[in-house]
């Protein structure tokens, strides 16, 4: 679960910051769908059912407090083309602050390995795969030296608010009117 939702992380930051897709993510493909018993010979096919995504309510909670605190998605929806650089730089502040809080309460999000990018690191025998992942021209055995290039990100927790009984889970901020 946290390897999802790291990588959801990843995703959305690469994406955000015009950077490539995380390897990993792009090594799954699309998601294999199960295999179907072919119909009765006799009966015809049944229409498809569309597919139905269920993305959990702890990816919609963790959109519903990247909105809350950030407005991350009113500032994704709008078009910033006819903004000048330093007008969006200075909406970008107050969102970086929000969303910034988010991940310091809800998920702790700290650094898989310590050190400053372009730093020399050793990736020693045994090492966690889940943990460090190996680029670039990799030969022999460890232990590896090698530039920290990014030092990674885990969450060093998880504490998602409990939704209420009946809470529509879509939600992600209620439509508001000022009488």
């Amino acid at each position: 679960m946290l390897r999802r939702i790291r990588l959801a992380f990843a995703a959305f930051f690469r994406v955000l910051f015009g950077r490539s897709l995380p390897e990993e993510l792009l090594q799954l493909g699309p998601a294999p769908k199960p295999a179907l018993p072919p119909p009765p010979p006799s009966a015809p096919a049944p229409p498809a059912a569309p597919a139905k995504a269920d993305p959990g309510p702890g990816a919609l909670q963790l959109l519903m407090l990247l909105q809350r605190e950030g407005r991350l998605v009113d500032f994704l929806s709008e078009s910033i083309e006819g903004y000048a650089d330093a007008d969006i730089g200075a909406a970008v502040r107050d969102i970086h602050r929000g969303c910034r809080r988010v991940l310091d309460e809800h998920f702790g999000v700290v650094a898989v390995l310590g050190g400053a990018e372009n730093e020399t690191v050793l990736v020693e025998k045994g090492f966690d795969a889940n943990r460090i992942r190996l680029t670039g021209n990799i030969g022999g055995q460890p232990p590896f030296k090698g530039t920290l290039r990014h030092h990674g990100w885990r969450a060093a927790k998880v504490r998602l608010p409990v939704l209420a009984d009946g809470m529509d889970a879509t939600i992600l901020m209620p439509a508001e009117v000022e009488m």
